[in-house]
């Protein structure tokens, strides 16, 4: 079963709550399993730039099976490829702390990115959000 609306905004809701009790505001992107958009969330006051690196967060996670600090190993290690990859896809790739894989049982269901905060900020933000649907 795919991830559905209603999960995607539980998961944009609990990332806001624990961006709220951190002080921070931030951006939170859910996509399906092919890297498209389902949902996106920008809290009051989190920059604007935010909506475009969440979802770019998290349609390199989703595309690739891969979190955030995974992505950014693989740019790291094989630069060259990575950017030939990026490429391949409808909006650039944002390797990094703050997206992580949204699964259900061992199939990879879509990612949640988050932007707007500190790199680990934005990890634990996603984190929360993915405490909604697990």
């Amino acid at each position: 079963m795919p991830l559905t609306l209603e999960q995607a905004q539980r998961v944009i809701a609990a990332a806001h709550e624990h961006a709220g009790g951190l002080g921070v505001r931030v951006t939170v992107a859910v996509v399906d399993e092919g890297g498209l958009l389902i949902a996106l969330g920008r809290m009051d006051g989190a920059p604007p730039i935010s909506s475009q690196i969440a979802e770019s967060k998290a349609v390199g996670a989703a595309l690739w099976h891969r979190e955030g600090d995974a992505l950014a190993q693989v740019n790291r290690d094989r630069p060259a490829f990575f950017a030939q990859v990026d490429r391949l896809v409808r909006m650039p790739i944002m390797p990094g702390l703050g997206s992580l894989l949204v699964r259900r049982d061992h199939a990879v269901l879509g990612a949640v990115g988050v932007s707007g905060a500190l790199p680990e900020q934005d990890r634990d933000c996603a984190a929360a959000g993915l405490s909604a649907v697990s």
